[in-house]
Formats: structure tokens, sequence, C-alpha cells
């Protein structure tokens, strides 16, 4: 959500910074919208104050027997009486257009991000790792995993498509890169692991800018709550509308949950194996800060994220996401992608994101600086540390040996029982 008055002290550079994302100016409407609810909120508070003065007045007249001027005030009294429920009624309607129009503007980035369209504009930051060699022409996780026991037509026969059943030892290396991660991020990296449900309610998604614009990307129950498409939705809004002690910043939280998104927006993309699904597992890292925090704190997540790559063993690189490519609610965005032999292509694997004050503002999410009776907006951040689901088709195609088994990364020893390799079943 932006600041109203940031639109209203500086209208061109609001929408030069909305232009660097490809989006339409919008300024010139939303303070049309603004003027016309204010001229409202000023027209009733002049009724209000009227209808004081009269009533004092009233009471003045037939103090002095003067009935004629105390009839006339009555109705004058009586007529902003009258009228006012309506000018409240359209007053709340205008500040709720203005809101609604507000939550579909997207955020500005910042002055460091490259600009650009999409994909193809975003700028290699850095890479990490050598790209594995094979004596043989390595194949796709979706050629391979199926002897393993990733079960595409199971999930498919029981849910639909973009579903998968796990089976064996298969299962247990899910189930070991998502404990590792969280344990990597708590014990290395300082973050709190936390619990969080998976279903929330409207203001937790509209607080993290899920909603309204990307309502139909998500899952939503018959009692009107949502499937979270990932645990940055619980774990910000678990800050929704309270005031931080200056002492609890930073806030550093990481949870590893089920996610669920409906790809409305990915038709026909990655349709087969198991990069995109329905239903996929995310370790996921946020961090509550103050403003001036938030760029150190952004870095400091990133290596958090390539951490776990690096202990896996796994090549990655790290790209700066152009203006035309970023999320809707940030302001600048790491992606990490890692290599997949398979496919001869590096896959996205992780996002960090800064998203400044965006997300707070709409949660109504403050602190009060040390020695201020002021409070600020926060700063919230978000990234995945790391998708499991693609992480674990990372290990598959970097780890395929020419028999069609899979050798396990050594860091995952302690939570695999002493298996070290996925081996192919009849």
């Amino acid at each position: 959500m932006h600041d109203i008055r940031s639109i209203r002290d500086n209208p061109e550079g609001f929408d030069a910074g909305l232009a660097r994302r490809g989006a339409e100016p919008v300024a010139k409407d939303i303070l049309a919208l603004d003027e016309e609810r204010r001229a409202l909120t000023t027209k009733l508070q002049e009724a209000q104050s009227r209808r004081n003065e009269a009533s004092k007045a009233i009471g003045k007249a037939m103090g002095q027997g003067d009935i004629d001027t105390a009839e006339v005030l009555k109705a004058e009294v009586a007529q902003i009486k009258a009228d006012m429920p309506a000018l409240e009624e359209r007053e709340k309607a205008l500040g709720e257009k203005l809101q609604h129009a507000l939550a579909l503007i997207p955020n500005i980035p910042f002055d460091d991000v490259p600009q650009g369209e999409d994909e193809t504009d975003n700028v290699e930051v850095s890479s990490w790792g050598e790209k594995p060699a094979f004596d043989f022409e390595p194949k796709e996780h979706a050629d391979i995993a199926p002897a393993l026991g990733m079960d595409f037509e199971t999930g498919a026969m029981l849910s639909g498509a973009r579903f998968t059943f796990l089976r064996g030892d298969m299962a247990r290396l899910h189930r070991a890169l998502g404990q590792f991660m969280v344990d990597r991020q708590t014990r290395e990296n300082g973050y709190t692991e936390c619990a969080p449900p998976v279903l929330v309610k409207d203001e937790a998604m509209y607080g993290t800018d899920k909603l309204p614009k990307f309502a139909e990307d998500s899952f939503r129950t018959t009692d009107e709550r949502w499937l979270i498409p990932t645990a940055e939705v619980s774990l910000t809004a678990s800050v929704m509308g309270q005031i931080i002690d200056d002492a609890a910043l930073p806030m550093r939280l990481t949870a590893l949950t089920q996610c669920f998104r409906s790809e409305a927006g990915a038709a026909g993309r990655d349709t087969r194996g198991f990069i995109r699904q329905h239903q996929f597992e995310k370790c996921e890292l946020v961090s509550i800060v103050k403003p001036e925090d938030s760029e150190a704190e952004h870095e400091r997540m990133l290596k958090a994220a390539q951490g776990v790559l690096e202990a896996l063993e796994l090549p990655y690189r790290t790209m700066l996401l152009c203006t035309g490519d970023m999320g809707f609610g940030a302001r600048k965005t790491y992606d990490l992608e890692v290599w997949l032999p398979g496919q001869g292509a590096y896959r996205e694997i992780s996002s960090c994101s800064n998203t400044g004050d965006f997300q707070a503002r709409r949660m109504n999410a403050r602190y009060r600086p040390e020695g201020s009776k002021k409070t600020e907006f926060v700063h919230t951040l978000n990234g995945s540390g790391l998708a499991v689901g693609r992480t674990l088709v990372a290990v598959i195609e970097n780890g395929q040996q020419a028999d069609g088994s899979v050798l396990v990364p050594e860091v995952l020893a302690p939570y695999m029982g002493g298996v070290t390799k996925l081996e192919p079943q009849a």
C-alpha cells in the first residue's frame, strides 16, 4: 500500500516509478479521488460544526424567549441530521474506493533495480559451484524419479494434475531436505522457528498483498478462509495491527509449511514433473526490521538462502530481477537459480524480496523508535530458504548416476538413517 501523502507531494515522481515497471500512470486519477473524498470530509466536518453551533443557539434563543428563532434553528438542525447519513455513506464509499485503487498499484522499485521488461533483462550478480560432468547423457528428474518413488500417476489419480505421491526413500529425502533447511536457518542464521496456520483470513492475505489482485492464484475454502500460497502470509501477518517494541527488532521468523497455489497464471508451464505443483513444501524466511536496516537485512537473507544450496553442493547463480520481472509487492528482488543438468538450464529455487513499508502499511504494522512518541511503519522482507520440492529436483538431477540411482548429499546423512543413495525399484 502506498502513502497517499507521498503521491500528493510528488505525483510526477510516483508515476515515473510506476513507469519503470511498465505500469500506467495513476497519480492523476488517485489524486482526483482523494480530493473528492477530502472535500466531502470537509463538508461533513462543517455540517457537524454548524449542527453543534445551531444546537447551542437553540438553547440560548429559548432562554431569551425568542421562540421563532429557536424554531428556525431546530429546523436547520433537523435538516442537517437528515442530510448527514447520506454524506457519511458517500464519504465511506469514497474512502473504500480510494483504498481499493491504492491496493491495486504495485510497489515502486529501488533506484538500483535494473530497468527491463521481463526475465531476459535480469542481471546475473554471481554464480557458485561447478556444474557436474557426466559420462552419460543426463536425464530430467521426471524420467529418473518414478523408479525411485516419485509417483506422478497416483498423485493425479487422487487429486488431479500437478499433484504427486512420494514413497519410500524419496519421501524420506524430501522430508530430510525440509528439516535440514529449518535446522540450518534456526541454528546458523538466527531465525525463530514457527508453526503457523496454513488457513488464514482475508485480512492476512490482503496485508501481505495477495489480495485483491491475486485471488485467482490461491485456493479458498467454503468457509471463506484461504490456503496460504506461502508461509510469508502467516509469518508476516503475525504482526498485523501491532506496535512492536523497538528492542524486539529485527524479528527473523522461519517455518516449514505446506503451500498451495492454483497456478492460474502458469497454464501450460512445467506441466511435466515436480517443478510446479498445486501443493508443495517450502522453508520460508521473513524479517521484520526498522526501515534503516532493511537493505542490509536483504543481503543477509540472501546469504541465508545461498548457504543451503552451498551446503547441498548444488551449483547456482544469483540474479537481480529487473523492474519488469519483480513481484507486485517488491521493491527489490534477488532470485537464486539452481542448475538442472537434465534440462540444461538454471531454474528458480528461491526469491528474496524487500517490500519496504508496502506490506506494513496494508497491515498497519508499526514500531515506536526508542525515545520517540511517534510510531513508524516497519519494513518487511521475505524469501525462500528454500523451496523443498525444487531442491529435491535439483538433488535428483545433479546426483544422478548412470544406473538410475541418485546420490544423497553428505550433509543430509543425519536425517537419512544411513541411506546414502536412492536405488531404482522394480
